[in-house]
């Protein structure tokens, strides 16, 4: 990697870290309800807001009565998106005409926004009207991101707060999460990224002479409609009726408003089929800095509002440390396995040298106007935390360049993770760690002031197994079956990394793909929505059963015994934690996909 690489991610990081602290700061304020400028701005709309819904906002709740109020919200948010699709050739705003999306692909893709998954088997352009891309998939990445984020202050309420069985009001905290956090910070970006060139409209699809006319040949078709395959499954074109186009349409839409909070909200659904590789959802180099920095913000910064509202902020400082230090480490795997290039390219004479006419290295799948550093840099950002838009092709990295955005997902979305997800997942570690500690000792654990006793343990252990459970456990179902082996379109230890990315994707709430899978049909559809369903709401209940739990104990002061979990030796434990669950649990499949495909790649070159 040359210096201008290393400028580019030192930047990128730099950045991310300063603006964490301030925003974070921020966010404690407005869960502590106090006077901001946005309370000001904001507040009757608020009180209004409760008013309609009939709110009691001083009503404190259990946290069996907070997972009811989320899952009841969430479902019905599920209802709409599906329903969206299933009539939205009878619905306005919908200037291309675009027909019903059928039900099982309306059903994955209602519970793919819910829970913030975003997983998209559809293209975009060709599929959603504007009223659906709007109503449905742009609302939900408000509400979907707003849902983890009160999780996450539920959590943290639990262990503020001791002699109570109340964790907080759970439609007030979605309210606030939404109305004086996420909506303004999508407001300035998405006027920023329309600044740039992102497209923001209700006008028809645009149709524009092309300056050279494109000569073609047009795919054989049989009476059925189907294309016609030759001997090695290939089509047969008919070479006696080119056709040449003069004229190009260009897909356009609301896409802005989109974007902004599909990345601040670490959703990752794209407006068009190529997400942020699209000129019109990703422009520049600038849109594509801010875009980036989107994906972690705040999470970043829910690390200073955990801090802040336990009273400690050298709490939020060490787990920040820990999701900072593991994502460098992986960065700078990526960034040299793509710069490094395919050798089996560079055998047959391909030039893959860095030089100012050319970014080098592996480019297949990558767009020019951001090369090797900044593709690489986004697949770790959107797979370290629970995003997964892209703005190059995971599937076209390199074995090594692919598996470590596949296993930064596999590890449970904790490093940075999604908005509030991220966090109360790496939390769940913590206590983790801190009993591995604490039976070390001899001596009954503690975090933050609270025993950590068996019943927060065995909820941390259904956290932890439930991903995993889903991640292999699908990805063997859809090996052993044929309607799981007949959307495979790349034999061999490719295609298994391209059926274990997408169940990695969809248990544990990220999103994105490796291609390669036609993974649009029903099986797939069914078996990734079941995984996405059960891979939020699964880990969201038993997160809200253990602030319950540690909303009702004592605060135990520090002892002797006390283990220090703001220190750069904590941090280093749950490191140590985090990527041994990784590890001893996924390595065996990585084995069987994308480190096999990297020797083979290796012993061919």
């Amino acid at each position: 990697m040359n210096e201008a690489g290393f400028l580019q991610i030192f930047i990128y990081l730099l950045t991310l870290l300063l603006l964490s602290k301030p925003l974070g700061t921020y966010m404690a304020r407005v869960y502590q309800d106090e006077s901001i400028v946005a309370n000001t701005w904001l507040a009757a709309l608020e009180r209004g807001l409760y008013r309609l819904c009939g709110i009691q906002i001083q009503q404190d709740m259990r946290w069996q009565q907070y997972a009811g109020a989320l899952l009841v919200f969430n479902v019905l948010g599920l209802l709409v998106v599906y329903g969206l699709q299933t009539c939205q050739d009878l619905l306005p705003l919908n200037p291309q005409a675009l027909p019903t999306i059928n039900s099982d692909s309306a059903l994955n893709t209602a519970i793919s926004f819910a829970t913030n998954t975003n997983w998209q088997g559809y293209a975009g352009e060709a599929s959603m009207s504007y009223l659906t891309q709007m109503l449905g998939l742009t609302v939900q990445n408000f509400l979907s991101a707003a849902s983890g984020m009160a999780v996450l202050v539920a959590l943290i309420r639990g262990f503020s707060r001791r002699n109570t069985n109340a964790i907080g009001n759970f439609w007030v905290d979605m309210t606030r999460s939404t109305l004086y956090i996420l909506l303004p910070l999508s407001l300035l970006l998405a006027v920023v990224l329309v600044g740039q060139g992102v497209v923001q409209t209700f006008d028809r699809y645009a149709t524009v002479k092309l300056q050279e006319p494109l000569t073609y040949s047009a795919p054989a078709i049989d009476a059925d409609g189907h294309a016609v395959l030759d001997a090695q499954g290939q089509p047969v074109t008919q070479s006696q009726q080119s056709q040449q186009s003069q004229e190009q349409t260009l897909a356009l839409g609301p896409a802005a408003s989109q974007i902004a909070i599909k990345q601040l909200g670490t959703n990752g659904g794209g407006f068009f089929n190529a997400n942020s590789a699209h000129p019109y959802e990703n422009p520049t180099p600038l849109s594509n800095f801010l875009e980036m920095l989107a994906i972690l913000l705040i999470p970043a910064a829910l690390c200073h509002t955990f801090g802040f509202l336990v009273g400690d902020s050298r709490q939020g400082w060490a787990l920040l440390a820990a999701m900072t230090l593991v994502f460098v480490a992986l960065v700078f795997v990526t960034v040299p396995a793509e710069q490094h290039g395919n050798p089996a390219l560079a055998s047959l004479g391909v030039d893959q040298a860095a030089s100012n006419q050319q970014a080098g290295g592996n480019m297949e799948g990558k767009e020019a106007r951001f090369g090797i550093v900044n593709s690489a840099l986004w697949a770790v950002a959107t797979t370290a935390a629970s995003n997964g838009s892209v703005n190059a092709m995971h599937d076209s990295f390199t074995p090594i360049g692919g598996m470590i955005p596949m296993w930064l997902i596999q590890l449970g979305e904790v490093i940075f993770g999604g908005v509030g997800s991220g966090l109360y997942g790496m939390i769940v570690f913590a206590l983790v760690a801190v009993f591995i500690a604490g039976l070390m000792i001899g001596r009954t654990p503690e975090y933050l002031g609270k025993k950590i006793e068996a019943f927060e343990m065995q909820m941390a252990a259904v956290i932890i197994l439930i991903p995993p459970l889903l991640v292999l456990g699908g990805t063997a179902i859809a090996l052993m079956t044929e309607a799981g082996k007949a959307s495979i379109l790349n034999p061999g230890a490719h295609g298994f990394s391209e059926v274990l990315y997408a169940l990695s994707s969809a248990g544990n709430n990220n999103g994105s793909a490796f291609a390669g899978l036609s993974a649009n049909v029903p099986f797939y559809n069914y078996l990734l929505g079941l995984a996405m369903l059960v891979s939020r709401y699964g880990l969201m209940i038993p997160v809200l059963a253990i602030a319950g739990s540690l909303a009702a104990k004592k605060h135990v002061p520090v002892g002797p015994g006390t283990l220090p979990t703001h220190t750069p030796l904590f941090a280093v434990l749950l490191i140590i934690t985090v990527l041994m669950v990784g590890a001893l649990t996924f390595v065996p499949a990585l084995a069987l996909g994308p480190i096999v495909e990297q020797l083979h790649m290796l012993a061919h070159s």
